[in-house]
């Protein structure tokens, strides 16, 4: 009876929590974001029935390790930079917080407002560095999906995780649609190269505002969110995202100044490229015009300098100027001879 309590309880529920705080998969169930390691624990099991009691202890310290080597740690986000949407989450958040004020501890900052196209699990610098390769081979693959067309993600409305987590919902248009296909595209990328890419849940893009794991504090509090809260965004608009760049995160590691987590790589695609011609022909003749500048500036300066000196020499200037005061007199002694 010892050696099977033993093994239906791997790690305590506290730890799985405190690992929970600040990643951006929390918003499903505990057991569905540990999907990708049930093959090894059935595997466990199965061996466990031969060993001995000291065997037993060694193999669920096994197990603690194999659970934590499976669990995600990584991400593809699609970072939110419209700041008009930044602001309705703001103002969607300042809401809830003026009826209850305990829920401060739940709320996601602007600057790590994203959405996850999926999660991973990397071990090392170079699965890291495998996973970075992934992500920009995927940019041909995108650009193949987006033919030229711009993604406008459109946000509208609210919605919950089990009163856990609140989330701003994506419209169901063309846009999503193409965001799923680019999704599944990438995801089967990552796995090709050996990447333990993706759950087996089905793919729902969502914008997370609030959610419950960000405090191990506030969870022994509010053990619910109440949608109550955020009745009047229910139908609320929230603005316009164009898909433009999609960025390899960490979970774990410290966050940039700005609230945004730490970024491994990225690729940029659509919008932003398009501009980069009209770029450098501004830059161009940018150029063009310094260059006339500089010519207009030395020309001038020329002429200048060879005024200054005719007026210093005397030569020309002077002769000329003697010789119009000259003709002056001539015309003038010439006037008073005649009658």
């Amino acid at each position: 009876m010892e050696r099977t309590h033993q093994g239906k309880e791997p790690f305590p529920a506290d730890s799985v929590e405190s690992l929970m705080v600040e990643m951006p998969f929390v918003d499903t169930d505990i057991e569905e974001e540990f999907v990708m390691c049930a093959t090894p624990e059935i595997n466990m099991k199965t061996k466990r029935k031969r060993t001995t009691g000291r065997e037993t202890e060694e193999g669920s310290e096994r197990k603690k390790k194999k659970n934590k080597q499976y669990q995600p740690n990584y991400f593809i986000s699609l970072p939110i930079t419209n700041p008009k949407i930044t602001h309705n989450v703001q103002a969607l958040q300042d809401a809830i917080l003026q009826k209850d004020q305990r829920l401060s501890k739940a709320m996601v900052g602007s600057g790590s407002l994203h959405v996850t196209m999926f999660v991973m699990h990397l071990s090392n610098e170079e699965e890291i560095s495998t996973a970075a390769d992934a992500l920009s081979d995927s940019k041909d693959f995108v650009e193949d999906l987006l033919k030229g067309k711009t993604v406008e993600l459109s946000f509208q409305g609210t919605d919950h995780f089990q009163n856990q987590v609140g989330f701003v919902k994506l419209a169901d248009n063309d846009h999503k649609t193409i965001l799923l296909e680019i999704a599944e595209t990438m995801k089967k990328i990552f796995q090709e190269k050996g990447i333990l890419a993706g759950e087996e849940r089905a793919f729902k893009p969502h914008l997370t505002f609030m959610k419950l794991s960000k405090s191990a504090q506030l969870r022994k509090q509010v053990k619910k969110i109440d949608s109550s809260l955020y009745e009047d965004f229910k139908s609320h608009y929230f603005g316009v995202e164009i898909l433009h760049r999609l960025d390899l995160c960490s979970m774990l590691k410290k966050k940039q100044p700005n609230g945004y987590y730490f970024c491994e790589s990225s690729i940029v695609f659509g919008e932003k490229q398009a501009v980069e011609p009209d770029d450098a022909e501004l830059l161009s003749l940018s150029k063009r015009l310094v260059e006339n500048a500089v010519l207009k500036a030395v020309q001038q300066y020329l002429e200048e300098t060879q005024t200054k000196t005719r007026q210093t020499d005397g030569s020309p200037v002077k002769s000329e100027a003697a010789a119009s005061g000259a003709k002056k007199e001539s015309d003038g002694e010439n006037t008073k001879k005649e009658p």
